[in-house]
C-alpha cells in the first residue's frame, strides 16, 4: 500500500515510477529538463526496498534537479543520498571476475569506431563490457598500478553509474605517473580521443561537472568530498608543472575547469579553446573535435592551449585587440577630444578614463571654465555629464549652462548690458538640452556627500544614462570621513586612487576642483599645483593638472583675460605643459581664444585656426 502511495506522490512531481522496482536504481526522463536536446534519460531514481521512500537527481549538468519524498511520515530513512557522496567506512576491493567483465563485442567496437576510437586504444585502456539487466553496457575500468580500483558504466542512453564504495581516482591514472605535462578531460570518451591524437598523458575526472562554480571558500581536504579524487591522486599531480584543463565547452564544463584550477593552482594550469564545428557552433569536447575535425585538429587544440586566467594577472596578448584598435584609431578619442579652443588644444585634450585636477585662487573662474568646457564637449562629441557641484544652487547652475549654450543672457539685468535676453522658445529648448545632457548628484538634506557615495551614483549614471564625464566641485565641500589613525596625505592618496579607478574602469573623464591653501604671501600670480590644500598627491596622482587664473591687473592685460596653465600632462599623446589665454564674456559666460599661448619652453605659440 505504501509503495502505491509513494508512486502517486512521485507522479504528482512528474515522475512516472510504474516500471520502477524497489531497491534498484531506475533511469528515467527528467520531467524538469526533458533530457535536453537529445532526450536522454538522465534522471536517476532510487526507491527503498520497502517502497516507503525515494530519492532522485538529474545528472545533466545544466539541470541538476533533485529531491526526495516519503509515503508516510514514519517511513524508513533513506539509505541512498544521491546528492552527496556517502561516507564509506571501508573501501571495496573489486575484481574483473566479480563484476563479470568481458571483452568488447563487435557491436560496441563498431560504436567506438564511429567515434574514431580504435580497438588498440580500447584494449590498452582496458575498456570492457558487462551484461546489466538484459542489456550490454560499456565498462570503463579505473586502475592504479594495473590493479582494478573502480568501474564506471555507460548504457545506450548515455546514463552513467559507478561501483559503490570504491576509491575515487582519475580514469587513466597510470598514464600520468611521472609526467610533468598532463591533460585533464571531463569524460572517458575524451580521454580515449586524446590518445588517438597522440596524447597518453591524459586523465578523466570520474564524477562529471558541477552546474556552476561554488561561491564558497574551498573546504578542507577531508571535507572536499566531490573532488576527493584530486586528493587521492595528489602524488601524481604534484609532479606536474603544466596541467591542461580540456573540459567541455558548456557552462558546467567551464565550472569544472574553474573548480579544478582553484584546487590545483591556477599558476600551473592552461586551458583550451574548442574550434568551430560548423558556422558559429563550437565543438563541445575532445571527442567531438576528433569525430568532426580529425586527430590533427585535436592535437593543435592542445598545442595551442593558453594560460589559465588568474584574476588581476594578464599578458599583453590579452589586450592585442584593444592595442590594434588604438593603433588604427578605431576606439575613438585616442588623441583626446578637442576642448573647443584651438589654442588650448596645443596643450590639453580630454581623454576618456583620465583624472584632471583643476585649481586656482578664489573667484578665478574655475567652475565657469569647466562649465564652458563640458558645453563644448557636448557640442563637439555629444558627451553627457554628471555634475556634483556643491557650491552651486541648481537654478543658478542651470542659468550658467544655458547662457553658454544659447549664447544669450538669462536675464535682462545689469550684467546683460544691451544684449537681448534669450527668448521663451530658446529657454524651453534649452531646458530640454539641459535635461538630456546633464545629471545631478545632490544631497537631499543638509549632510555632505563623501567620495564613495558620489562615485556610486556616478557609476549608476554611467550605466543608466551613458555619461562620459564627472565633475566634482570642489574637494573641500565633500565629507572627508578620515579615520583617526590616517594622515590627510594618506587619505587623499586613497581617495584619488578610488577616483582614478572609477575613471579608468568606466571610461569616464573626471574633473576634480581643489582649492589652494591660504596664500599668505600671494602677489597676484597663478598658484602652483603643489599649493593645493591637503596633499602633494593632488599633482602626483592626477593625469592632468590645470591652474585657472584670472587677470586682476588692468596694466597687465584685459581684465577679462583668463590664463589656463596646463602644469601636468601624463599622456603626451593628448597634450603637453604650457599656457593658453582665453577671454571671458561676462554676458554669456563664454570663453574665446586669444593668440598669447606659451609652451613649456616659455616660447610664444601663435593662435592657429
Amino acid at each position: 500500500m505504501q509503495f502505491e502511495l509513494l508512486k502517486k506522490k512521485l507522479k504528482d512531481v512528474g515522475i512516472d515510477a510504474d516500471i520502477c522496482v524497489p531497491g534498484q536504481y531506475s533511469h528515467l526522463l527528467c520531467p524538469d529538463c526533458q533530457g535536453g536536446d537529445s532526450g536522454e534519460k538522465s534522471l536517476s531514481l532510487y526507491i527503498e526496498n520497502d517502497g516507503g521512500s525515494a530519492v532522485w537527481v538529474c545528472h545533466r549538468g545544466k539541470c541538476g534537479w533533485k529531491g526526495s519524498t516519503q509515503a508516510f511520515a514514519n517511513s524508513m530513512p533513506l539509505s541512498a543520498t544521491m546528492s552527496q557522496p556517502t561516507k564509506v567506512k571501508k573501501t571495496r576491493e573489486i575484481t574483473e571476475e566479480e563484476l563479470e567483465l568481458e571483452p568488447l563485442c563487435n557491436e560496441l567496437l563498431a560504436y567506438f569506431a564511429e567515434r574514431l576510437i580504435s580497438k588498440e586504444t580500447l584494449q590498452r585502456n582496458a575498456v570492457m563490457q558487462r551484461k546489466y539487466y538484459e542489456q550490454i553496457v560499456i565498462a570503463f575500468t579505473y586502475r592504479h598500478n594495473g590493479a582494478l580500483i573502480s568501474c564506471k558504466y555507460r548504457d545506450i542512453n548515455k546514463v552513467f553509474w559507478q561501483e559503490e564504495n570504491t576509491k575515487k581516482i582519475f580514469y587513466g591514472l597510470d598514464d600520468i605517473e611521472g609526467e610533468s605535462d598532463i591533460i585533464i578531460v571531463e569524460g572517458e570518451m575524451d580521454k580515449l580521443a586524446m590518445e588517438e591524437a597522440g596524447f597518453r598523458n591524459c586523465v578523466s575526472v570520474p564524477g562529471g561537472a558541477p552546474p556552476k562554480v561554488s561561491p564558497k571558500e574551498l573546504p578542507p581536504q577531508e571535507k572536499d568530498t566531490k573532488y576527493q579524487y584530486l586528493w587521492n591522486c595528489k602524488d601524481q599531480l604534484k609532479q606536474a608543472s603544466r596541467i591542461i584543463l580540456a573540459t567541455d565547452g558548456d557552462q558546467p564544463g567551464q565550472a569544472l575547469a574553474e573548480e579544478l584550477a582553484r584546487r590545483l593552482g591556477k599558476e600551473r594550469c592552461w586551458r583550451v579553446r574548442w574550434p568551430k564545428k560548423r558556422g558559429d557552433v563550437n565543438c563541445k569536447d575532445a571527442n567531438e573535435v576528433l569525430m568532426y575535425l580529425g586527430p590533427r585538429a585535436l592535437k593543435e587544440v592542445i598545442e595551442n592551449a593558453e594560460l589559465y586566467p588568474i584574476r588581476g594577472l594578464f599578458s599583453f596578448r590579452d589586450y592585442f585587440d584593444e592595442i590594434d584598435a588604438y593603433y588604427h584609431r578605431t576606439l575613438g578619442y585616442e588623441l583626446g577630444v578637442s576642448t573647443g579652443w584651438n589654442n588650448l588644444n596645443e596643450f590639453y585634450n580630454v581623454v576618456p578614463g583620465e583624472l584632471t585636477i583643476v585649481t586656482g585662487v578664489p573667484n578665478s573662474g574655475k567652475s565657469e571654465w569647466i562649465d564652458a568646457l563640458i558645453c563644448n564637449l557636448n557640442q563637439i562629441a555629444g558627451w553627457r555629464f554628471v555634475l556634483c557641484s556643491m557650491e552651486n544652487k541648481v537654478r543658478e547652475h542651470a542659468r550658467k549652462l544655458l547662457e553658454k549654450h544659447v549664447k544669450k543672457p538669462f536675464f535682462e539685468a545689469r550684467y546683460g548690458e544691451n544684449v537681448e535676453r534669450m527668448s521663451v522658445e530658446e529657454f524651453q529648448q534649452g531646458k530640454i538640452w539641459l535635461n538630456d545632457t546633464f545629471h545631478l548628484i545632490r544631497c537631499e538634506d543638509d549632510s555632505l556627500p563623501n567620495v564613495k557615495w558620489v562615485l556610486d551614483l556616478a557609476k549608476a549614471a554611467v550605466l543608466r544614462h551613458g555619461v562620459r564625464g564627472l565633475v566634482i566641485d570642489p574637494y573641500n565641500e565633500l565629507d572627508h570621513q578620515r579615520p583617526p589613525n590616517q594622515t590627510e596625505t594618506e587619505y587623499v592618496s586613497q581617495m584619488l586612487t578610488l577616483i582614478k579607478r572609477f575613471a579608468q574602469y568606466h571610461g569616464c573623464h573626471v574633473w576634480f576642483v581643489a582649492h589652494p591653501r591660504q596664500l599668505h604671501q600671494w602677489v597676484g600670480g597663478p598658484p602652483n599645483l603643489y599649493d593645493i590644500s591637503g596633499s602633494a598627491h593632488f599633482i602626483n596622482k592626477c593625469d592632468n593638472g590645470i591652474v585657472i587664473h584670472r587677470n586682476r591687473d588692468p596694466d597687465a592685460g584685459p581684465i577679462d583675460q583668463v590664463q589656463v596653465c596646463v602644469r601636468k600632462v601624463r599622456n603626451k599623446v593628448a597634450g603637453t605643459v604650457g599656457e593658453a589665454f582665453l577671454l571671458y564674456n561676462r554676458v554669456t559666460g563664454e570663453f574665446m581664444p586669444t593668440d598669447n599661448n606659451t609652451n613649456a619652453d616659455n616660447k610664444k605659440v601663435g593662435y592657429r585656426k
